[in-house]
Order: structure tokens, then sequence, then C-alpha cells
């Protein structure tokens, strides 16, 4: 067996439970720890570094050869939180194909479903890679072995650090308390002793020591290269650390941390699609942290999601649409229902790149819109219910002055502002509404609905069956399994 152990965590991409064939084979574009450990090199640096964002794509089978059930053929973001939510169904026609998504939509999934199995082997994954690179730059030596210049040494640990903090804030909201793995496993007895869960306090202290020190790290600029703008950047450090303030309900925190990002260079586009537009990629102002498919690339590098479509996946649910006000512009923006186009995911609004697996359109994992209505979520629960207000409305008045589709301006009295003489349940209710138009197929809604404590409550009104346990996905069973219960299952599965 390869030193290198190809883990998912340090179980499901371990493959304890697989043969010994499986622990043979290497992960796609990724360097063995042989290489990597024994020869450290400027070019395996570089290499790893760019391997370890690889699991936000979403290109075809990075994980495996069309192993559907698995979850892994694509990020599986999309069906756990947007198919997982009111907003979306599977396909336009609904069939019997991958009735995985059909049990996670309707809630009746078990501990082996393909979706949670995705998720956590890719992102356990994408820590096992970031954690070499991260190893590597600790290293004192590092500079005189391989060349790295300081400079670059502190970039590439600023990219990793918050790609770990990206790749364990999506098991903990997903999960809970998981496995928290700093450094890489390379034996079967460390593995086991990683094995038990880390509360998810412990885990968020980390991430925020985590990106702080990939802030201080990083350059004061909108763009971390002016070359490679895909790359992470200051203010992509600083949203995920505010993401992390509000999901741990600290409020106070959440504004000042939002505030620094315009000083970056950050901010609402005019137009809302320009955000979604592959032919606007960093020639606009709101993409904060992306991922950065494109064609043609050796080796595969484009969004597989496009293919997808063309295969009649990904529609909206009629209560999604029902929810927009009436000449929102960002309703078709979004999504095309008679064409059956999902616009904000295909980049285009005439069907361009769907039915294309090496599409060059981005993946956005944070834009502004979304960052300045967390801070006003925080207002909101701090008691600053007018400056709440401000925000949704500042959201609103870019969405009706955005030029529609067919170049027209939406009709006077489109999106009027909220009041700010509101009380706080109204502007709430304002809030979850504005989030739902604004972020729709963006991968929020499910998070969202879970950490406001009304899941159940709107789900099981439209018919779903949404219960207790399902405030957190199941973990692979197979995984648990294999650590002989060191890994504890989620209540209720």
């Amino acid at each position: 067996m390869k030193k290198y152990i190809t883990i998912g965590l340090l179980i499901g991409i371990i493959g304890l439970s697989g043969c010994e064939d499986d622990l043979n084979q290497e992960p796609i574009g990724v360097l063995t720890q042989e290489q990597v450990d024994l020869t450290p090199t400027l070019t395996g640096m570089e290499n790893q570094t760019k391997s370890a964002y690889m699991l936000l794509s979403n290109t075809l089978n990075i994980m495996g050869s069309w192993d559907w059930t698995g979850g892994l053929v694509f990020q599986n973001d999309i069906v756990l939180q947007d198919i997982g939510s009111d907003d979306m169904q599977k396909k336009w026609i609904i069939d019997g194909d991958q009735t995985w998504m059909d049990e996670i939509n309707s809630f009746t999934f078990t501990t082996t479903n393909g979706g949670p199995n995705g998720l956590w082997r890719y992102n356990y994954e994408g820590i096992k890679r970031a954690n070499t690179v991260i190893q590597h730059c600790n290293n004192p030596q590092i500079e005189s072995i391989t060349g790295i210049t300081t400079e670059r040494k502190n970039q590439l640990l600023a990219e990793c650090l918050f790609l770990r903090s990206y790749y364990y804030f999506a098991l903990v909201t997903n999960f809970g308390g998981v496995p928290l793995i700093l450094e890489p496993v390379t034996d079967i007895n460390t593995a086991f002793e990683l094995a038990a869960r880390t509360d998810e306090a412990t885990i968020f202290d980390q991430l925020r020591s985590d990106l702080d020190q990939a802030a201080s790290l990083l350059p004061n600029t909108k763009y971390s290269s002016s070359t490679e703008q895909w790359r992470v950047s200051k203010g992509a450090a600083i949203a995920l650390h505010a993401k992390i303030e509000l999901y741990s309900e600290n409020w106070t925190a959440v504004p000042g941390l939002v505030d620094q990002l315009s000083g970056l260079g950050f901010g609402l586009n005019a137009n809302y699609f320009d955000a979604f537009r592959q032919s606007s990629e960093f020639n606009e102002n709101e993409d904060i942290f992306v991922f950065d498919h494109q064609n043609n690339a050796a080796p595969l590098r484009g969004n597989g999601l496009c293919a997808v479509m063309g295969w009649g996946f990904f529609a909206p649910t009629q209560n999604f649409l029902d929810e927009f006000e009436e000449n929102d512009p960002r309703k078709f923006y979004t999504v095309d229902v008679p064409n059956q186009n999902v616009n904000k995911l295909l980049g285009s609004l005439d069907g361009t790149f769907k039915g294309n697996d090496d599409a060059p359109v981005n993946k956005i994992y944070i834009r502004y819109a979304d960052c300045l209505l967390w801070k006003a979520e925080a207002l909101l629960n701090s008691g600053d219910t007018a400056g709440a207000v401000t925000i949704i409305n500042q959201v609103r008045n870019r969405a009706r002055t955005t030029v529609a589709a067919d170049g027209s301006t939406p009709p006077a009295g489109t999106l009027p502002d909220r009041s700010s003489a509101a009380d706080a349940n109204q502007v709430r209710q304002w809030l979850i509404h504005e989030r739902r138009v604004e972020l729709g197929f963006e991968s929020q809604r499910l998070l969202d609905l879970k950490r406001w404590g009304i899941a159940q409550q709107v789900l099981d009104g439209q018919g779903i069956n949404f219960q207790e346990k399902h405030m957190l996905y199941p973990i692979p069973q197979s995984d648990v399994n294999a650590t002989a219960g060191t890994l504890t299952q989620n209540p209720g599965y």
C-alpha cells in the first residue's frame, strides 16, 4: 500500500472499507504523497494548491467515473441545498432517473444516499490536498529546499488556509461536528485516532484563526493576482469569516467584516445578471469568490452542470416562481421557464452552454449581495431594524433599476422600498423573502431555513416530510462502520 492514503475524510477517502485496489488509486490531478513529501518542489507546491481548488469545481467525474449513486459525478451542494429545499426540483419532467436525488427532495433518504456521501468525500478530499500545502509552507526550510519566495509561499499558504476553511464550513453546516484534521494523514493508526468528532464551536474557532491568518497574508486588493483573478483574495477570507460569525450568531462581528469588502473594490453591479454572465467574468464588482471553470483546459476544468442541464436537470418549483413580485427582473435572470433554461447557472440568456460538459461558466460561491444581506440580518438581530431595512432596500433598488433582458426598464412601482418603521417581525419576513429571490439556485436556501429554525414549518407546509433529524445530513454509513463506531452517526439515522 502506498504511503499516501487516498481518503475523503480519513476513512471515506482513506478507503478502509474498500479493497486494496481502491487504496492504490491516485486522486485525479494530484501528486502522490511520496512525490510531494520526499522531494518538494516549487512546481509541486503550485500544482498541489491548484488541485486543492478542484474540489470546488463542477467538472464532471473528478472523483470517479459516472458514480451517480455515490454522488460523485459533480459537487453536490446544488442537490443538498437547492433540490433539498422548496426552490428546486430534480428535473423539468419528473422521471425515475437518479432516484437518490428524489429522496433528497422528499427527505426520505437514508445513511447510504449519494448526496451526503458525495459532499463528505469532496470536502475531505479538498481538506487533504490543502493540508499538504499548508504543511510545506509551515516548514521553516521550504524556501531553501524549493526556491519559493516568501511572498509566493505566503500566497499559497493563505489560499490553502481559506480553502480548508471553506471545506470545513460546508462539512459543519451539513453534518455538525466532524473530525478536525489539520495535517496530512499518512498511517492507519493516526486515521483512527482522528476519526472522533470535534464540536462545531471548536471547529469554527479554528476557521476564524485560519481566515485571519489568510487575510493578513493576502494583498489589500480586489484580486490577489492580476493575471489569475480566480485565486483566493483578502476579500474572500474576510467574507467567509463574516459568514462564520453569522452562523455562530455573533451578530456584532458581522457588520464590521462586511464593511471591509467595499474598501477592497467589491460592490453591487448595476445590472443583476452581470454577476452571472459568462462574458462579464472578472470584469464586474460583485463576485468575491468563484471557481474559475475553463473550456479546453488540460486537465479538464469545464462546468459540467451545463451538461446536466442539457439532460433536463434542475427546474424551479412553482412555489419558488410565485415568490417573485410582479416585474422583478431577477425572476427571468434566474430561470427562463418557457425555454427550460436556468439562466443564472448557464451564464447566458439564450441557452448558450446548455448541454456542454466543458462550459467556461464560473461557479459563484460568495458574492457581495449575499454579504450585504448577512449584515442586514446581523443588524436586525442586534435591534437595528432601520439599518436592516436600509440594506434590504439597497438590494431591491439594484433589482428594480436593472435593465430587463429585453432591454426595458421595470415599470414605476416595481419592488417599492420597505418601510423603515416596520417592526422586527415584519422586517424578518422581508429579509427571508429577499434572500430567496436574490439568491435563488445559489445553494443557500436550505441552509437559511435551517439556521432560521423554520425549515420544518416551511417545508412541512408544502407537503415535504422534514423532521428534526434532517437539521443535519447523515454521515456516510460506510465511514461510520469503517471506524468501528469511533466516528458516530448523527441522531435519528
